[in-house]
């Protein structure tokens, strides 16, 4: 190994940050460093980056030792800005702070003091304006560090530029830290500068100037804030992606220390790239008596990046789409296609899909007049084991951009809210967020959801409807956001579904939480030869060609509609005056007919603003900013075949609307026999009361039509010549 010029190599620094330069389409050449360093000097910007890939073009062996030994090279980066920016100073910077204040007043008195400058070097150094003091910009590097795993940096990335990706899962709260320490004497008042190399520092106590030497008065230094030099600190908690995460091991966590401009740049639960400096912590004091061989390690950040999974996999190489792809994937079939593509792998449970795709848009939030009503849905799947409950909790934990999953039994409710902890750093009490504040603007999954304990379950009721997290621990009283959809998996308390008993005492979940869910869900492994059949075939096929069976519409890539749904999730759709009248009489029948039926659903309030969210949902997914009829209906359709699901007849046979196609057909003509008995003529029935009625089950008008028409041609009713009532035949 060739031992490196340092001067030669600032010298080809300076000549870079002179020299590089982008050419427009137009001709023109841009200078980017160097309207970068004319806003450092006029004081308009505090940080320079140097794109390491744009000096590879010209210094490709200065980029390798730069990665090598990065640490050097920013101090020599530091260097060459300062020694440049008197060229492309223009005119007098204004003072932004004290500081620049105080060293310009200080540099004003060295003038008067020494016109020539020839005391300077005789002065003593302890008593000269530092560089660092003098030096108000940051520099970094970035690019050409390799994409390492969290789990593969070691002892060989010391000192080195690395890149690395995770999830943040800490954030402490930005601190101010010296890096130069002005003291005053009390006696000859001199003024001694302290450089911070260290984690800590001894405060000087006694003045060693010329003067007190000299006297020997003895004066004392007494810190001086406004003459000492201060930046941002923060420290994070990086931990490892899921995915990269071997089977039986727990995922590994990495200290980031951000300075500067760094700072708050990300928050917990934010999935960032990291470029950064691998270092060892220095310890001092009895800690360094007593460590051992064994350091602790830390990377010092020089570039933050927030990600989401889509973005991550467009650094990957993955394929990009534009505004116009992902508007043509809206087609005729797209809902329908959407949904199949969501866990094509699991056979049937079309609606679930559909209401797993709605989950994933999200509606629309409403903040008036400090009232908030949430836009995340949430959603929870009951049924018999093996229906595949868990394998769609884990497809769209893989699916979402932001997401959490964790089971009920090994979460608790400090884990899913906040916990306490104490700041390693400065001692004190600091919140870490729990699963739900980490899926903050994301889905947390949990599973086994009824395995949970009662006392960790209420954590999640305020969540689930206030957004919020409400703290009041060791002194700390404040709330955090979680924002957030739950998606929860609860298996029957029997074993199986009991048909024969409530649905609470099935689940073991209190009312109160089930009024909480948008849509409940029950899975039942209902005996049926045709339909065991087809699973058979279709597990089997997965099993030995490890893909799914070819369906009538190709399934949409994953990345693909992590686009889609990012491009949804920007409209912001509105219900029309127009729907009013329409929402209101489909709320007012539900309310009607819960209140006659025997079932374990309970219709309110909550069941309304549930349907708005299906609809706006819907509306996203068409790419549109305001609701149709068709939207309101297609919500209403999944809230009754969600009800429907968990409802049974006189024999213990679970009723599924929209698997059967006759089940619609009942559904009307017990309509319209109820109707018939009820009005004041036996014999005649208003076509628009059935359509009104039959929308609030899911039923779309075209479908009443068919079943008027079915049985008008089997002589049980006849309609007038307008069509608008159904005169029954007695």
């Amino acid at each position: 190994m060739t031992r490196r010029d340092y001067t030669a190599d600032k010298e080809a620094l300076i000549e870079f940050l002179r020299n590089f330069c982008i050419e427009e389409p137009d001709g023109r050449k841009v200078f980017i460093y160097g309207q970068t360093l004319t806003k450092l000097a006029h004081r308009e910007e505090t940080e320079i980056t140097i794109d390491l890939d744009q000096l590879a073009q010209s210094s490709p062996d200065l980029v390798e030792a730069i990665v090598g030994n990065a640490v050097r090279y920013q101090n020599l980066l530091a260097d060459a800005v300062q020694t440049l920016l008197p060229e492309y100073q223009e005119r007098e910077p204004n003072a932004v702070d004290t500081l620049d204040v105080y060293i310009a007043h200080r540099r004003l008195l060295e003038q008067r003091n020494h016109p020539d400058g020839a005391a300077e070097a005789g002065r003593d150094p302890s008593n000269r304006l530092p560089p660092r003091l003098v030096r108000r910009f940051e520099a970094y590097f970035t690019g050409s560090g390799r994409l390492v795993p969290i789990r593969q940096v070691r002892a060989a990335h010391i000192g080195r530029l690395v890149e690395v990706r995770g999830v943040v899962t800490r954030a402490t709260e930005v601190k101010p830290q010296v890096e130069v320490a002005t003291y005053t004497c009390d006696q000859c008042g001199a003024e001694t500068y302290q450089e911070v190399t260290g984690p800590s520092i001894t405060p000087l106590s006694l003045c060693q100037s010329t003067e007190c030497k000299t006297n020997r008065t003895g004066g004392r230094l007494y810190l001086q804030a406004r003459g000492s030099k201060f930046m941002r600190y923060q420290m994070l908690k990086l931990q490892e992606h899921s995915d990269q995460v071997p089977v039986g091991h727990v995922p590994r966590t990495i200290t980031v220390v951000c300075h500067g401009n760094n700072t708050r740049r990300c928050q917990p639960g934010d999935h960032v790239s990291v470029t950064a400096v691998f270092l060892p912590k220095a310890k001092t004091g009895f800690r360094a008596l007593f460590q051992g061989l064994v350091s602790d390690t830390y990377l010092e950040a020089h570039r933050i990046v927030r990600l989401s999974k889509s973005e991550a996999e467009d650094l990957d190489g993955g394929e990009r789409l534009n505004d116009r792809e992902l508007a043509a994937l809206a087609g005729p079939e797209f809902y329908d296609q959407l949904a199949a593509s969501i866990a094509p792998e699991i056979y049937g449970h079309e609606d679930v899909k559909k209401a797993l795709l709605l989950l994933l848009v999200g509606g629309v939030d409403r903040n008036e007049q400090g009232m908030r009503i949430r836009g995340n849905i949430n959603i929870c799947l009951m049924g018999d084991p093996g229906v595949a409950k868990s394998q769609l909790l884990g497809w769209v934990d893989r699916l979402a951009v932001r997401s959490q999953y964790t089971t009920g039994r090994g979460s608790s409710g400090v884990g899913l809210t906040a916990s306490v902890m104490r700041d390693p750093v400065t001692n004190e009490f600091t919140l870490e967020g729990g699963a739900l504040v980490l899926a903050d603007r994301g889905i947390c999954c949990i599973d086994e959801f009824d395995k949970m304990l009662d006392t960790d379950r209420t954590a999640i009721h305020e969540v689930m409807e206030q957004q919020t997290i409400s703290i009041a621990k060791a002194g700390i009283m404040t709330s955090l956001n979680a924002r957030v959809s739950i998606l929860a998996a609860a298996n029957p308390a029997f074993g199986r579904y009991n048909p024969k008993v409530s649905l609470e005492r099935n689940i073991e979940l209190p009312a109160a939480l089930l009024s909480r869910f948008d849509l409940l869900w029950l899975i039942c492994d209902v005996p049926d030869r045709e339909s065991d059949l087809r699973l058979a075939r279709h597990i089997t096929h997965v099993h030995a060609k490890n893909a799914p069976p070819p369906q009538a519409t190709p399934s949409i890539p994953m990345h693909k509609m992590r686009q889609f749904i990012a491009r949804c999730q920007r409209c912001q759709p509105l219900v029309p005056a127009s729907l009013t009248d329409f929402l209101v009489g489909a709320y007012v029948e539900m309310r009607k007919e819960a209140r006659g039926s025997r079932d374990s659903t309970y219709t309110c309030a909550r069941t309304l603003l549930a349907l708005l969210r299906l609809s706006t949902a819907m509306a996203r997914l068409r790419l549109k900013n305001e609701v149709d009829r068709a939207d309101v209906e297609e919500a209403m359709r999944l809230i009754e075949c969600s009800r429907a699901s968990i409802q049974f007849d006189h024999r213990g046979q679970q009723q599924q609307p929209g698997k059967a196609a006759d089940s619609y057909r009942d559904t009307v003509y017990g309509l319209i026999r109820d109707l018939a008995r009820r009005g004041d003529d036996a014999s005649t029935v208003r076509l628009a009361d059935v359509v009104e009625r039959a929308a609030a089950k899911g039923i779309r008008p075209a479908q009443v039509e068919e079943v008027v028409r079915i049985y008008e041609d089997l002589n049980v009713w006849t309609t007038n010549s307008a069509r608008t009532e159904i005169v029954m035949v007695n």
